[in-house]
């Protein structure tokens, strides 16, 4: 990793490389977890190209809620310089799916749609959302539902730069709970 920035110390420098080992610490034990796209299309290597697009983040302001998993983790450390993720809570993640979620046809997702496109097996959006929540439904396995969600830029913009991680000031990188946060921002 070469130097981030020429203000930072050799001492912070050496802390953050700390935290970084720290993110690959982190279980993989499956919880749901927000990944947004932060930085643009241009100039980018082809191997962290390749990662995002695995991954359906084509574009800045995009997102998608994937299970934690050592396939995933590997992919976020990867990507890292291109993106911000952290763990998802419910609440935030049942209102991005009424207010973001799309279907086939780029039609709002309702639930009069819900329960037309599953058949009946689901009668609202909550039910929907409470069933991908639990693994009982895998999200990959819903044709009809959009899996990347489209979000607007930030009200208020990211914090810092994007191009600092985040626990220098900077937006990119391992976010934690404070996901929630830019989601809410973003929605």
């Amino acid at each position: 990793m070469g130097r981030i920035s020429r203000k930072i110390e050799p001492i912070e420098l050496v802390e953050l490389k700390k935290r970084q080992r720290r993110i690959s610490s982190i279980p993989a034990d499956g919880r749901w977890i927000a990944i947004i796209r932060i930085r643009g299309t241009v100039n980018v290597r082809k191997d962290v190209e390749e990662t995002l697009r695995l991954l359906r983040l084509h574009k800045p302001h995009h997102a998608v809620i994937v299970p934690l998993t050592g396939s995933y983790k590997g992919m976020l450390i990867k990507a890292q310089r291109m993106i911000a993720w952290g763990e998802i809570t419910f609440d935030v993640f049942l209102e991005l799916l009424k207010k973001k979620g799309r279907v086939t046809g780029n039609k709002k997702l309702t639930d009069s749609l819900v329960k037309e496109y599953s058949k009946g097996k689901f009668s609202s959006i909550e039910e929907l959302a409470k069933a991908i929540w639990n693994k009982e439904v895998k999200l990959r396995d819903i044709s009809w539902l959009k899996p990347v969600f489209r979000l607007r830029p930030p009200s208020g913009g990211y914090r810092g730069t994007v191009k600092k991680p985040f626990e220098l000031g900077g937006s990119f990188g391992y976010w934690g709970q404070k996901i929630n946060e830019l989601l809410e921002r973003m929605i």
